[in-house]
């Protein structure tokens, strides 16, 4: 068995983002938002809720201002989308790069990532009720590790089970693991 730890960059730097090759993009995303929250909470922001865009009135509405026109204060707003496009984009495999190359901002950077490695929410909800009925119907095989094919995965599509997992598990386990059942 693989060392998970070896793939998942032990001891990497906290000071460069952990990059992603296109395998465990939840793990990724998780770690990613901790990097970034860690480095300016407003970098974060501009991923959530996308770029802070300067505008101006003027005789026909709202326009967006021209960056040589952008305040001090608007400038360093702005660049809060600037950072997380560099942060996302030094985080990524080659594939993983082209994949996002086009985007035009750090949330659709983002975005598209997220439709890409986990699908829209449609696509969650059927993957989610999926995982669950294999839960519910689980029996544990010789070799099997129970909590990370399914508690992870569940925990990733936003469902936690916690202490009714634990039952569950020991009332999956083989006649070898009779004693443990016992304590239940």
């Amino acid at each position: 068995m693989a060392n998970n730890n070896l793939l998942y960059g032990e001891g990497e730097s906290i000071h460069r983002p952990p990059v992603f090759n296109g395998e465990n993009y939840v793990y990724w995303k998780i770690r990613m938002r901790i990097f970034i929250e860690a480095i300016d909470i407003a970098v974060w922001d501009a991923i959530e809720n996308g770029p802070y865009i300067p505008m101006i009135k003027d005789s026909d509405g709202k326009r967006e201002k021209h960056w040589s026109e952008w305040s001090d204060d608007e400038k360093k707003r702005a660049q809060y989308d600037y950072r997380a496009k560099n942060i996302i984009t030094f985080a990524l495999s080659i594939d993983e790069f082209f994949r996002i190359s086009q985007c035009k901002s750090a949330k659709e950077m983002w975005d598209t990532l997220q439709v890409t490695h986990e699908g829209t929410s449609d696509v969650k909800r059927s993957r989610k009720h999926t995982l669950i009925r294999e839960y519910e119907l689980l029996r544990m095989n010789h070799g099997e590790s129970i909590s990370y094919t399914l508690d992870n995965h569940l925990v990733d599509l936003g469902r936690e089970f916690e202490e009714e997992l634990n039952l569950k598990v020991l009332q999956c386990l083989d006649r070898s693991w009779q004693a443990i059942r016992l304590l239940q």
